[in-house]
């Protein structure tokens, strides 16, 4: 008898040890990857890599150089819309002085052509005279309109020219891929000597300062996370620390479970995602690191010194 009720007590030991962990209550587990908000960088003119400033992992500051392609075809055609405007612009200034003389000329036919119409009325003039008078007035009002005409013709053209010589600094300026924000080179799409075309990739860029881990949740238990939670998230390359986060976001709509995902209770299928925000200040997590993490719905538990994986 004695003997059964060792064997009894042994297997029971067992099976209590054998038990998987619980979670404690006031915590919730999730698991996923860490995941960054990724900025694609591309070219928007065509150019070859004279320059690269692309190292993968490295960070950069908001503004600073990431690629500089060849712009030598493009600053040749600038100086040559900037020499046009040049010569359009005195090109315009002899118009200006033309137009002035020839239209002195006209103010003094059409005074003239006034004074001997009159003087032919009267008969003191032959109307070889009055046509002789009227020929000048008829020059100069001909010349007036042509050079006018020409005049606009050329501030046409310098508008023209200076639109050109706009676009190909634009396209100088384009030619020079600075970083938009302080981040991390997370991969590089080009090399140095390479042909970068317009919307091809250079490189993607992640801040590392605003990462997330997205977990998922059953239905049963969305009810108890709140946003600006606290929660902790730990990864298998420091699996002696915990990291620091909050709620960030809740799925208004409850889904599937993903298949990458391994929930604690398999026969749960639907799920919430719910977004966790990461504090990164120093840099140690990076995307694609699979992690766990713990919310803590309960403010009056305390944070154990060891947060235990459900299975």
């Amino acid at each position: 008898m004695l003997v059964v009720v060792l064997i009894a007590a042994g297997s029971y030991a067992f099976y209590i040890y054998t038990l998987p962990p619980q979670l404690e209550e006031g915590f919730l587990y999730g698991n996923g990857h860490v995941e960054g908000t990724e900025v694609n960088i591309s070219a928007e003119v065509t150019g070859r890599v004279l320059e690269t400033k692309l190292v993968e992992g490295a960070a950069v500051e908001q503004g600073s150089l990431l690629v500089a392609l060849d712009t030598r075809d493009n600053v040749a055609r600038l100086a040559i819309a900037r020499a046009n405007t040049e010569a359009l612009i005195i090109e315009q200034q002899r118009f200006v002085e033309d137009l002035s003389t020839w239209r002195e000329l006209l103010a003094t036919a059409e005074r003239d052509l006034k004074r001997y119409t009159e003087l032919r009325e009267r008969g003191i003039v032959t109307i070889q005279k009055l046509d002789q008078i009227t020929n000048v007035y008829r020059e100069a009002l001909g010349k007036v309109r042509a050079l006018s005409a020409q005049l606009a013709k050329s501030k046409a053209r310098t508008i023209v020219a200076e639109r050109e010589a706009e676009l190909l600094q634009i396209d100088i300026d384009k030619a020079s891929i600075y970083a938009p924000m302080k981040a991390t080179i997370l991969a590089k799409g080009i090399e140095l000597g390479e042909l970068a075309v317009p919307e091809a990739l250079v490189a993607v860029l992640v801040d590392m300062d605003d990462l997330e881990l997205k977990v998922y949740l059953p239905e049963k238990v969305i009810g108890k996370v709140k946003l600006d939670a606290p929660c902790k998230v730990q990864v298998s390359a420091f699996e002696d620390r915990y990291f620091d986060c909050r709620v960030k976001r809740v799925d208004q709509h409850a889904q599937f479970t993903p298949r990458d995902i391994n929930m604690p209770e398999e026969r749960v299928r639907m799920v919430f995602g719910v977004v966790l925000a990461l504090a990164n200040s120093d840099g140690y997590l990076k995307p694609g690191m699979p992690a766990d993490s713990w919310i803590r719905w309960d403010d009056n538990k305390a944070w154990p010194d060891n947060l235990i994986v459900p299975r």
